[in-house]
């Protein structure tokens, strides 16, 4: 299954959120269909045209943002010196809401994807009456629990790799916070430092979403500018477990699930999702009422093998009350 046209946006623009932000923005599809609006992932990765391959442009208005920093959002990380003290989740949030209003939306869908299905969660919880739906995919909650996982615990899969990961940081730092230790090499003022530590950490971001057969590198990783921004921006957020201590009980978005109750949801995760295990997706259906989950047997963190489930999530939902 290829999925839906692409497509091509018919209005877009930079909004100001404030604290200096601009967020770049795009609406493509029905103008007068259901909204929808999409949750990238990352942190720090970008809207692209392929996610619009989930939703049928003629009964969804699609839309897109970059979220601050990153992509055509400036200020952005990949500068060489960037303040991303206004960068958190809540910020977040309230972009999302100042889209919404900006875009004259009433409730909509939301579709999001591993640190895009967080925000998703986030926002749901936090303004549930805007929310037709969700629809989300490599389901990731980021809790500290998590980012323990990806930083540490998941080099018992993939050890060779992670020493490599882990040695990219000064001995003093290798047995404490990764993350907080790569964020503050990338603010470094030497350049070498930030190019090293931003190519190190990405590199291990390919390593572990690679257990389905066949993983190709990603050629967004080529970019050096955009392992620069996409590393500070994930670093930034994991070492403060994304930022999701006033969000959510215990800064645990499981906990708050009980807040999605009637709200349709559908969560399609990897059997082979070592990034972000199945138990989180697991764990998060168990405690939303009236959500569905679906387990692709043969996905790992995204890839094509979710095309065909999230674009069937996706058409159930367009034409949502």
């Amino acid at each position: 299954m290829t999925g839906h046209p692409e497509g091509t946006p018919h209005a877009q623009g930079l909004l100001d959120v404030g604290d200096g932000h601009r967020v770049a923005w795009w609406v493509s599809g029905d103008p007068v269909g259901t909204p929808v609006v999409v949750l990238h992932g990352g942190p720090g990765g970008r809207a692209t045209p392929g996610w619009r391959r989930f939703l049928d442009p003629a009964r969804y208005r699609i839309v897109q943002f970059d979220q601050r920093n990153c992509g055509e959002s400036t200020p952005r990380a990949s500068d060489d010196v960037v303040d991303l003290s206004a960068n958190t989740t809540p910020n977040l949030l309230a972009d999302v809401e100042r889209l919404r209003e900006h875009l004259g939306v009433e409730r909509w869908v939301v579709l999001g994807a591993s640190w895009g299905s967080t925000l998703g969660l986030a926002y749901a919880q936090r303004h549930p009456d805007r929310v037709r739906a969700l629809v989300l995919f490599s389901v990731a909650t980021t809790t500290r629990r998590e980012v323990e996982w990806i930083t540490r615990a998941v080099g018992r899969v993939f050890p060779h790799e992670w020493e490599a990961f882990r040695d990219a940081v000064p001995p003093a730092e290798r047995h404490g916070d990764l993350a907080a230790a790569y964020a503050r090499l990338l603010h470094d003022p030497d350049p070498a430092v930030r190019a090293d530590a931003a190519r190190a950490w990405c590199t291990w971001e390919d390593v572990h979403v690679s257990l389905v057969p066949g993983h190709q590198p990603n050629p967004r990783y080529e970019d050096p500018a955009f392992r620069l921004a996409f590393a500070r921006l994930v670093t930034h957020y994991f070492a403060a477990a994304g930022f999701l201590a006033d969000l959510a009980p215990g800064g645990d978005l499981v906990a708050g699930a009980g807040r999605l109750a009637g709200i349709p949801g559908v969560l399609v995760h990897g059997r082979l999702d070592v990034s972000s295990p199945l138990d989180i997706a697991w764990n998060l259906h168990r405690a939303w009422p009236g959500s569905e989950l679906v387990v692709v047997e043969d996905g790992g963190h995204g890839g094509d093998a979710f095309l065909a489930p999230v674009t069937a999530a996706a058409d159930r939902f367009a034409a949502a009350p």
